[in-house]
């Protein structure tokens, strides 16, 4: 154990990925919502369950069962994609709202974004102020900043800061 870090931010085993995911579910999906049949989303995204768009077509509908599981599956893939882009040792709180961010915007786009480098360049803070950035939707061809978005982005902000207070 390094010292100086609080014991909170060593727990990246099996019971910390778990820990992580629980927190990411609980916090992610009061945002997204979930709607068993598809639709558009504001950016006109064909998006189905909990906010799934991969291989989605208006029409599709899927089970309360499907849905979850869907979910469940998709927030661990994004765990998992989103770690190499990511410090090793990061506190729960703070992982959980990269990790919410990401099942949002993109695993590729969260590893190219300024909450990435700065986090792993230290500057943990800087990240979590980063996701502030991520407000915006393109709509009707142009980027636009959306009040659900900036409302989401600014508790994604705060449950990552709450990590770096433990």
């Amino acid at each position: 154990m390094r010292i100086g870090l609080p014991r909170s931010w060593f727990g990246r085993g099996a019971t910390g990925a778990a820990a992580v995911i629980a927190l990411a579910v609980s916090f992610i999906e009061p945002w997204e919502g979930t709607r068993l049949k598809a639709y558009l989303d504001i950016a006109g995204i064909p998006t189905i369950c909990t906010g799934h768009t991969e291989g989605v077509e208006l029409g599709d509908t899927a089970t309360a069962a499907e849905c979850r599981e869907m979910f469940m599956a998709e927030v661990v893939a994004f765990e998992a994609r989103i770690r190499p882009c990511l410090p090793e040792l990061l506190p729960e709180q703070s992982r959980a709202a990269f990790v919410s961010a990401a099942y949002n915007i993109g695993a590729g786009a969260f590893c190219g974004s300024s909450m990435s480098r700065r986090a792993l360049a230290g500057d943990l803070a800087g990240a979590c102020d980063a996701l502030l950035m991520w407000n915006k939707a393109r709509m009707k061809g142009r980027l636009q900043p959306v009040r659900g978005l900036t409302r989401r982005r600014e508790a994604e902000r705060d449950l990552c800061l709450q990590g770096l207070a433990a």
